[in-house]
């Protein structure tokens, strides 16, 4: 096979260019329409960014403003990113579950001129907005169904768009290159709004030494080939896919599949069969909950011979993580556990090819991991944040340690502040909140980033994370406690969605419940109890005792002070559109304490 060399080069288009030169030819992106699925080559590619580029400095856009893009994961959205980098611009990804409100505030706040939307829903939000958005100029809509007949002055479609960028590219052919050439190291490539739990959204500013330099260390300990393949379904905006997407893609030549729709992201994972998988901790769990399941189906027989099988799995993988020596019986119990149970379960998944596996964004249960290592995907957690490019610290190759985040990326400093923050400094450290220095100043001193969360260091450096600074229960008798660790937990049942433990200045901890809403329907089915709303089958008593019998299980894991002594399950699904969750399904639970305070003080009336 060819060995594809890494893109070299200090900033976005010059890494870029250089992986063009180098794979011209090669696939770069995939994508499904109509049921076939296409490829896009380098050459194509940076055709396409070449376009969006000329066309942005055809519509007079000037180094260092910002671009708006707000669509699903598409070859599009990846070219308006590119193209806008070149032109020297900052890309300023909207997330497609934002209110129109939420829309104009990026839009306002980032001063963008340039608008590009999808399709018709975002098209109607840009327009609910656009007379309270004065340096608007234009929006380019790439996808025109329900629009062929729509005229309006400040809308251009993606087509129009694209031609008035090939007119001036025929009349100034090295415009392209001068533009692209102009742009420096430390100027800035994106900002990311931080979705946030309170308040609203701050933009952090990720320059092209930021995400060149992370697309070398990120792939130090964890390498990326151009055999790779990713599976493109995380939103655009976020760090975490932009890693794999955008930074990785170009960085080592890895083809990246975007998925059809947000409806078939598990057919289209076993579809692709990416090499290299990654998701938040809610989509970890959704797959374990759904394989635990589906064995309740099964036969006795199989039952039981998949439990053998998991435990042999988990203690293979258990020994090997710990680079301790394992027996020869145990690697035959494992070979054939593995080629008789786990081989075909990877396939049904779509992880039969994987060879590296990430959770990030948010906590994940070690529980979790270990099923997961146990069955043969090597998941590892790792931890970062926006303002850190993405990544700070990782498990990574084979010094995998559960429990843990990993050890800082090469280049990376961790220390622990005196308090118990965690504090971070490197290449990978933003340069600050766009249009907000007092923000910046409060995170930012002497070149150390503070996280707001809280851990520890082991001997070996390995990182773990205790819980959020601000999220700390300081109970009613003086008790610290880390509600994270009791969620997670409590998160592992196949039949809890989500939780939030509640207690500070408390006497004693109680519990916010979200129902696994598939998972508790076929409890229900399968034990003929009979609802009607979802509302009624969380109030159901039988549902009520499944989920207590499921909290029993987790406090006798906990010390007294940490056990739930009550909870409530909740009658709605949590959203990001009611401001419950933010787009990577983390709680926000100042929300959530104000908007449920009456459930939260019943908990507390009467006492125990």
């Amino acid at each position: 096979m060819e060995i594809v060399k890494f893109a070299e080069g200090d900033t976005v288009p010059q890494m870029f260019q250089s992986r063009v030169q180098l794979s011209g030819n090669r696939v770069a992106l995939r994508y499904k329409k109509l049921g076939i699925w296409h490829d896009v080559t380098w050459n194509e590619y940076n055709q396409k960014a070449r376009r969006v580029c000329v066309g942005l400095v055809s519509l007079g856009l000037k180094p260092g403003e910002c671009v708006s893009v707000i669509g699903e994961n598409c070859p599009d959205w990846v070219y308006v990113d590119l193209g806008t980098v070149h032109a020297g611009g900052t890309t300023v990804g909207v997330y497609t579950t934002n209110s129109w409100e939420q829309c104009q505030y990026v839009v306002n706040h980032s001063e963008s001129r340039f608008y590009f939307v999808e399709n018709e829903e975002q098209l109607d939000k840009a327009l609910r907005f656009r007379e309270n958005a004065p340096r608007l100029e234009k929006i380019i809509v790439w996808d025109l169904k329900g629009l062929k007949r729509f005229k309006d002055p400040m809308v251009m479609s993606f087509e129009e768009f694209l031609a008035l960028a090939e007119a001036l590219d025929k009349k100034e052919p090295g415009l392209f290159a001068e533009r692209w050439a102009q742009v420096k190291p430390g100027d800035l490539a994106r900002l990311i709004y931080t979705s946030g739990t309170t308040g609203p959204p701050k933009g952090a500013m990720l320059t092209h030494s930021n995400i060149t330099w992370m697309a070398r260390a990120m792939a130090e300990g964890n390498p990326v080939y151009d055999a790779d393949e990713f599976l493109s379904f995380l939103p655009l905006c976020h760090i975490f896919e932009q890693l794999f997407t955008i930074f990785m893609n170009i960085k080592y030549a890895a083809i990246v599949n975007f998925i059809e729709s947000t409806d078939t992201v598990t057919d289209n994972m076993r579809e692709v069969s990416p090499t290299v998988a990654y998701g938040v901790p809610r989509i970890w769990e959704k797959y374990y909950s759904t394989i635990m399941i589906l064995m309740s189906d099964a036969t006795w027989f199989k039952r039981l011979v998949f439990q053998l099988s998991l435990g042999v799995g988990k203690k293979y993988a258990a020994l090997k993580t710990k680079h301790q020596p394992i027996s020869l019986g145990l690697r035959l119990a494992y070979s054939l556990a593995y080629f008789s149970i786990f081989r075909k379960l990877k396939e049904r998944l779509g992880f039969d090819r994987v060879r590296l596996a990430f959770s990030g964004a948010a906590p994940i249960s070690p529980d979790v991991l270990r099923f997961f290592q146990g069955i043969g995907v090597p998941l590892r957690e790792g931890y970062g944040m926006t303002e850190g490019t993405g990544v700070t610290c990782s498990n990574q190759g084979d010094r995998v340690r559960i429990g843990t985040v990993g050890q800082p990326l090469p280049g990376v400093e961790v220390k622990i502040a005196e308090d118990g923050e965690i504090l971070f400094r490197g290449g990978n450290v933003f340069k600050g909140y766009f249009r907000d220095p007092q923000a910046t100043s409060e995170v930012l001193k002497d070149g150390w980033m503070r996280s707001g969360d809280v851990g520890e260091l082991d001997p070996d450096g390995y990182l773990k994370i205790t819980d959020r600074k601000k999220d700390l229960i300081i109970t009613a008798g003086g008790k610290n406690i880390a509600p994270q660790n009791i969620e997670n937990q409590l998160k592992f049942s196949p039949y809890i969605n989500d939780a939030v433990v509640i207690g500070d200045r408390r006497k004693y901890l109680v519990a916010i419940i979200v129902i696994d809403e598939d998972n508790v329907v076929k409890f229900a089915q399968d034990n003929k109890i009979q609802y009607t709303t979802y509302a009624s089958l969380t109030q159901h008593p039988e549902v009520t005792k499944l989920i207590q019998r499921e909290v029993d299980g987790v406090n006798k894991t906990m010390a007294g002070v940490e056990t739930i002594k009550k909870f409530t399950i909740l009658p709605k699904k949590l959203y990001e559109e009611d401001g419950e969750v933010t787009p990577t399904m983390k709680v926000k639970r100042k929300y959530i304490n104000q908007a449920f305070k009456d459930l939260i003080e019943a908990m507390y009336k009467g006492g125990i």
